[in-house]
């Protein structure tokens, strides 16, 4: 049934309709002087998959006992985009969509997305809350080159606590350079930081490396560092919306004991999954509906 009710889909077969949108957009908007920020967060999450070989029947005997399978699988990025409202401190969903592929095709699908026109870009402030993979600014800067793009605040974390491990061990000394250090950068003080890493005499080469890297990272996403001017024009520092997106979309459904998926299957399980929570399972249900009778004609 998945597979004949999911064939064919793309992320415009998933997708509200626009003005379903904006009235989402305008109950958020009620009673506000500005504009309701649109966040748009792109990342990637891991699912298993088995190869096609994995079709081939396999002879058995009888009173044998059972072997392992001899394919092996793979875990695969099932990357994904999702835009959503901010109200308050509640996020409200506007439209998911995951697929087992590459960069190229999902930044197909956002491009789909922009010329259907199915975001009302002027009726909001759009933002972009991705980590720093250079894969996703390059669509992003294609795309939508007038969104404020924010580099997540909590994936710097991942580089600071890098560098404090390499330069001053397990200590405290280390603990609070990383909260020094993690203060200023949410202040906006990016400039300091930089400083600082540029200033820091390497105990070895591993912390040598790791500030390197540290520094390369927070100097190539500068501009998208400003997180005390984004915080008070109310956009987001962090991407947990596409994280929990990657979590009950893809993680809940496809990450079971003992589950391997087909490539075919787990994108039309993934592409149901987005119909659902983008609220148009029953427009998924119509369309199969009248591509049964255009079969039966």
């Amino acid at each position: 049934m998945t597979n004949h009710k999911a064939e064919g889909l793309t992320v415009l077969d998933v997708a509200p309709p626009r003005n379903e949108i904006e009235q989402r957009i305008a109950a958020v908007s009620a009673g506000r002087s500005r504009r309701p920020v649109l966040v748009l967060g792109i990342d990637g999450a891991y699912v298993p998959t088995r190869p096609d070989s994995a079709r081939k029947p396999c002879a058995g005997q009888r009173r044998k006992r059972a072997k392992r399978a001899r394919w092996q699988g793979q875990w695969r990025d099932a990357k994904g985009f999702r835009f959503y409202l901010l109200d308050g401190e509640r996020i409200i969903h506007v439209l998911s969509w995951h697929q087992v592929q590459n960069e190229e095709q999902l930044g197909e699908a956002l491009k789909q997305v922009k010329e259907a026109g199915v975001i009302p870009e002027e009726q909001v402030r759009l933002c972009v809350v991705c980590d720093g993979a250079e894969w996703i600014w390059k669509h992003v800067q294609v795309l939508f080159p007038h969104a404020r793009q924010v580099l997540d605040y909590y994936h710097c974390a991942q580089y600071l606590h890098r560098v404090a491990k390499t330069h001053y061990g397990a200590s405290v000394q280390a603990l609070e350079w990383v909260e020094a250090t993690m203060t200023r950068l949410y202040l906006g003080k990016v400039g300091l930081v930089l400083g600082g890493l540029r200033r820091m005499q390497a105990q070895s080469d591993e912390a040598a490396k790791a500030i390197a890297n540290c520094w390369d990272y927070l100097d190539a996403h500068r501009g998208r560092m400003a997180y005390r001017k984004l915080r008070r024009g109310g956009y987001p520092l962090g991407s947990g919306g596409i994280e929990s997106s990657n979590k009950f979309i893809c993680h809940v459904r496809l990450k079971r004991s003992g589950a391997w998926w087909y490539e075919i299957n787990s994108n039309q399980m993934l592409a149901l999954r987005c119909a659902k929570y983008n609220g148009t399972l029953d427009q998924v249900f119509v369309r199969y509906q009248q591509r049964l009778r255009k079969m039966s004609e």
